[in-house]
């Protein structure tokens, strides 16, 4: 049988969400996961490199993955909000994804913009089993709630993030509740230039 690779629009707050679902590279789903993308305003899409072997690495460790596009990004309706709508707009994707495979546990992962997003909805849920969140940005606020969070979290980051510099996210993730792991990848960026290989390879080993 044909490994599961779908386009598709979800309901969301805002109008529909265009999405893509793919099941695992091999054998049958242990998980479903929702992967958000970068910032909207910034170029941000489901199609972003590092989003893209986030989505393969999990599929290669069983995961069955929902990519989807922000409110206003490709054809998905509505306009930027904010990181507000946004947050709903990934609520409304773990639905459908929970609806669709209601016997899998369900976890949330997001690069940057998309790591905040899921870093906020997955300690407002109940019931999601992980939270890996990659190129976590440091400045700005938005992390605080991290202190009381006992949802699972997994953080990776590149050893030179010029958005969650070392120092910054290692004095940050000391405060965070547990459980909580923190893996370094070396790198040139907050793209994990140089190191995309070693960054799937690590999800993939998650």
């Amino acid at each position: 049988m044909a490994r599961l690779i779908e386009s598709c629009l979800i309901p969301g707050p805002a109008g529909n969400l265009e999405a893509r679902i793919e099941g695992p590279e091999h054998g049958q789903a242990r998980e479903a996961c929702v992967v958000c993308h970068p910032h909207p305003l910034y170029g941000g899409t489901m199609h972003n490199k590092v989003v893209h072997r986030l989505a393969r690495g999990l599929r290669r460790s069983g995961s069955v993955v929902l990519r989807f596009h922000f409110r206003g990004v490709g054809k998905s309706q509505g306009v930027y909000d904010r990181g507000i709508g946004e947050v709903e707009d990934a609520r409304a994707a773990m639905a459908w994804l929970r609806a669709r495979y209601p016997g899998l546990p369900l976890a949330l992962a997001g690069f940057s913009f998309g790591a905040r997003v899921i870093l906020r909805l997955g300690c407002e849920e109940q019931g999601v089993s992980r939270l890996i969140a990659l190129g976590t940005p440091t400045r700005g606020g938005g992390i605080e709630h991290l202190a009381r969070c006992p949802t699972p979290k997994v953080f990776i980051q590149s050893t030179r993030d010029e958005f969650g510099p070392k120092m910054e996210l290692e004095a940050a993730f000391s405060a965070f509740s547990e459980p909580k792991r923190l893996v370094w990848i070396e790198a040139a960026d907050h793209f994990f230039r140089g190191g995309l290989d070693r960054l799937e390879q690590v999800i993939e080993g998650l």
